[in-house]
C-alpha cells in the first residue's frame, strides 16, 4: 500500500474538554466543550454556538457524495426535542476525487490514492470549525482490502487530529454485536473487487457473509442514482433465499438507505444496517447521546 505523508493541525489545545468512556468502544473519548469560544482572547463575554449548542460533528466525504450529508441531517431534524438531537450540527468537508472512475482494478487504486492524499487537507478545513468529535464518511474497504490494512490507514488519518473519530468498520461491529448477529447478507454498489474486499472485512471481523451482492456501479457518482425498489428486490431476495441470515448490512456512503430501511425491517423482522445511519449512530452514542432517536430504523431505536 503506498504510504502517505502525515503533519498534525491539532485542535488548539486551550479548549477545555470532558475526558469520557464511550459507550461501545470502552475508550476514552475526549470531547471539547461546544460552547468555548473560538476566539476567547477577543471576546469578553462568550456565548452558546445558535445552532449547534450541543455538539459539532465533523463529517468527511468523498467530493462525488451526495447521499451521506442529506441522511445524517435527515436523523437530526427528525429529532429536534431537547432529548433528541435538538442542538446538534454537522460540518461537511470534501475530501476531493476528481477521477471517481471505480470500474476497474486500476481505477479503484486511482481513486484510493486521490482520496488518501486529499484527506489533510479536508481534516485541516473541517478542523476551522472546532468540531468535537469526527465521523469518516467512506467506505474504506472499497479501497483497502482487510481489517488490518483498513485500521493501519485509519490510525495514519487520525494522527491529522487529536478528536476521536467514527468509523465504519467500528461502528458496524459494535451495531451487529449489540444483535449478537453472526450471518450477514451484503449489500453494495460495489464492483466484484470491491465486493470481495468487502467480505473480506467483515469475515476477519468474525461474521459469515452469507449472501453477497453489489451494483457494480464504474462511477463513484452513479452510486447515488440506485433505485430503491432495485435494493428492495436485493433485499428481499437475499432473505427469500432462506439463508437464516441475522441481519443485512449495506456499504457505500453515497448508496440511500434509510427509506429502505424504514420500509422492509418490519417486513423482514431483521435488522437493516445501512452505513450512514450505523455510523452516526456509533458517533452519538460514544459522544454521550444515550436516548432512543426515529429516523433512522430499528437500530437508532433500540441500542
Amino acid at each position: 500500500m503506498t504510504e502517505f505523508q502525515i503533519s498534525s493541525p491539532k485542535n488548539d489545545e486551550s479548549r477545555s474538554a470532558n475526558l469520557k468512556t464511550g459507550s461501545l468502544s470502552k475508550k476514552h473519548v475526549s470531547i471539547p466543550s461546544v460552547n468555548v469560544s473560538p476566539s476567547a482572547d477577543l471576546a469578553q463575554v462568550t456565548y452558546p454556538d445558535a445552532r449547534s449548542f450541543r455538539q459539532r460533528f465533523g463529517l468527511l466525504i468523498p467530493a462525488t457524495n451526495t447521499t451521506m450529508e442529506h441522511e445524517l441531517w435527515s436523523i437530526i431534524f427528525a429529532n429536534p426535542e431537547r432529548d433528541g438531537l435538538a442542538g446538534v450540527g454537522l460540518h461537511t468537508s470534501p475530501v476531493l476525487t476528481p477521477r471517481p472512475d471505480v470500474s476497474s482494478i486500476e481505477g479503484v487504486e486511482q481513486y484510493r490514492l486521490q482520496f488518501l492524499g486529499g484527506v489533510e487537507s479536508a481534516v485541516k478545513a473541517a478542523l476551522l470549525a472546532a468540531p468535537q468529535y469526527m465521523i469518516m464518511g467512506m467506505s474504506l474497504e472499497h479501497i483497502v482490502s482487510g481489517i488490518d490494512p483498513i485500521r493501519a490507514t485509519m490510525s495514519q488519518i487520525e494522527q491529522y487530529c487529536d478528536l476521536s473519530w467514527a468509523t465504519w468498520h467500528d461502528s458496524v461491529k459494535a451495531a451487529l454485536d449489540c444483535y449478537g448477529a453472526k450471518r450477514i447478507g451484503l449489500l453494495t454498489p460495489f464492483e466484484q473487487v470491491g465486493n470481495k474486499s468487502a467480505s473480506r472485512m467483515f469475515q476477519d471481523l468474525g461474521f459469515e457473509v452469507v449472501a453477497n451482492f453489489g451494483f457494480a456501479c464504474g462511477n463513484t457518482q452513479h452510486i447515488a442514482h440506485i433505485p430503491d425498489w432495485a435494493k428492495e428486490k436485493a433485499v428481499m431476495e437475499m432473505v427469500a433465499e432462506k439463508n437464516s441470515l441475522d441481519a443485512i448490512v449495506q456499504c457505500g456512503t453515497n448508496m440511500s438507505m434509510i427509506d429502505v430501511t424504514r420500509k422492509l425491517e418490519p417486513m423482514i423482522d431483521i435488522p437493516i444496517l445501512g452505513i450512514n445511519q450505523v455510523v452516526l449512530w456509533y458517533a452519538l452514542r460514544e459522544s454521550g447521546f444515550s436516548g432512543p432517536l426515529c429516523g433512522g430504523g430499528r437500530l437508532l431505536q433500540e441500542f
